[in-house]
């Protein structure tokens, strides 16, 4: 088989599979309930039943977990657009909040799959499990950085491609960053004052920033 006829079926089988999640994705716009959560406030509990399945429609939410010595653990953040509470098991591994004031939307797991059919169900949960996975992979990556500013420089280049244009908001606190990229929250401080000092960044305030040299901050991250 030729390169372009591989192309075109692997681009046949992604359409395939694009329709159905796609259904079920609808069918969860139509049913799901619309919840207000305000900054900090918990939206499921580490080790509750993972029976609920919850999408972000503005704001943004972070999971964490708290571990036998007292320690948090951010697991991941979660912007407008994406799902999140989608689990191997029947409990939740993580907990979740709000980072910030954030509406979600709820839908009961058996009711999607009852509505959407256990196809498009199935395409919808592996499509959701396939991005945890590379969220895991990508949070490895970082952690495995050798220096605090290499973390802090892949964290900020990660919220910046996802917005490729203009200001970047940073909804979490420096806490946060710090829990996420097992630093010290005066590190992270220190590290975002040294990027700003050499004008690779700049802020506009404590939680808005934009890129100002886009190289000097892809080789910090590299």
């Amino acid at each position: 088989m030729s390169a372009v006829q591989t192309q075109t079926v692997r681009a046949g089988y992604a359409g395939l599979m694009a329709r159905p999640q796609t259904e079920a994705a609808d069918l969860m716009w139509q049913m799901g309930v619309r919840m207000a959560f305000a900054k900090d406030e918990e939206i499921y509990g580490q080790d509750e039943d993972a029976d609920l399945i919850y999408r972000v429609i503005s704001g943004a939410v972070r999971t964490s977990r708290l571990l036998s010595d007292g320690r948090r653990q951010i697991g991941d953040f979660y912007d407008a657009e994406d799902l999140f509470g989608i689990e191997a098991g029947p409990t939740h591994r993580y907990a979740a909040e709000a980072v910030s004031d954030c509406v979600i939307l709820v839908l009961k797991a058996s009711a999607l799959r009852a509505a959407a059919g256990e196809e498009a169900f199935q395409t919808l949960l592996w499509a959701a499990t396939n991005r945890e996975l590379e969220r895991t992979q990508e949070h490895l990556l970082l952690l495995g950085r050798k220096t605090a500013c290499e973390r802090v420089a892949s964290f900020l280049m990660g919220l910046a491609d996802r917005r490729p244009a203009g200001m970047v908001n940073l909804p979490m606190g420096r806490q946060d960053m710090a829990d996420y990229l097992g630093l010290t929250i005066e590190t992270v401080s220190r590290m975002l004052t040294q990027l700003q000092g050499a004008l690779v960044v700049e802020f506009t305030g404590s939680r808005e920033f934009r890129i100002a040299n886009r190289c000097a901050l892809a080789r910090m991250a590299t």
